[in-house]
Parts: structure tokens; C-alpha cells; sequence
């Protein structure tokens, strides 16, 4: 399926990784969000359950091999382009997890990989749904 223009929205997963009073954030390097610090994620592939996406995309993006905790939500992101197209639109489905292995690394279609605690993630750039699924895993790490 395609990413851009798609006939139909795409499930993507995101891995709200939480640690020591830390949350690791990637630097994406392909479009959407080139550039910009998000959770690591991706698009669920055929035959995947979301759970197993989820922990494939969180070790090829951050090296980290992770246990899914919690379910934090299911959001929407539709981008629409400047004639008010829908150039990309992605049901994400997030889970809190905990690392349980391997070490913290950018993967190959990352720009960068690393730990924020909660102050530094506030100071971020973020989208909206972003911001607020970090700040639900680190709710649910520390309760």
C-alpha cells in the first residue's frame, strides 16, 4: 500500500518506551515528520499482530527489545496537503512498554535515538497527540 495519497488508512504502532524516569525519543529521517523527535513506531505488516509490530519497530528503531505493558490508545493522524487532500493518514495504536534488553541506537531510518526525561519532552516540539500519549506512559510507569 501506498504512504502518500493512500486509498485507504494505513495501522501504525508506537512504542512509549519508559525508563528511570525516561522516555526515548527517535529523530525521524523519512517523510512524514522528517526531522522532528517522535515515538518510536511504524506501519503494521501484513500477517503482524499490532503487539508484534510494535516490538519489531521499536528494536529496528532504537535497539531496545521491549515488553508491552499497556495499551495507551488508538489516535488518528490524517495530514492533508496544501489543496486539502489526504496525503497521509495513519491509525496509530500505542503501547506503553518497558526495555527488557539491548542497547539504546538509532536505527537505519532514524536520524537519532535517545532518553528525555519529562522536562526535556516538554520542551520539545511535539504534535498534540504526541505529547500527550508521552505523558500517559510516563502516568502509567510511575503508577
Amino acid at each position: 500500500m501506498k504512504r502518500e495519497y493512500p486509498d485507504a488508512p494505513m495501522v501504525g504502532v508506537g512504542a512509549v518506551i519508559v525508563d528511570q524516569g525516561r522516555v526515548v525519543l527517535v529523530k525521524r529521517a523519512h517523510l512524514p515528520m522528517v526531522g522532528e523527535w517522535s515515538i518510536p513506531g511504524g506501519a503494521v505488516e501484513l500477517g503482524e499482530t499490532v503487539r508484534e509490530a510494535m516490538i519489531r519497530e521499536a528494536r529496528e528503531e532504537t535497539g531496545l527489545d521491549v515488553q508491552p505493558m499497556a495499551l495507551l490508545g488508538v489516535f488518528d493522524r490524517v495530514i492533508r496537503d496544501e489543496n486539502k487532500s489526504v496525503l497521509y493518514h495513519y491509525v496509530l495504536v500505542d503501547y506503553y512498554c518497558r526495555p527488557i534488553g539491548g542497547e539504546l541506537c538509532a536505527g537505519s531510518d532514524c536520524d537519532g535515538a535517545r532518553w528525555f526525561s519529562l522536562g526535556e519532552v516538554a520542551k520539545l516540539p511535539l504534535p498534540n497527540d504526541t505529547a500527550e500519549v508521552v505523558r500517559m506512559g510516563f502516568e502509567k510507569a510511575s503508577g
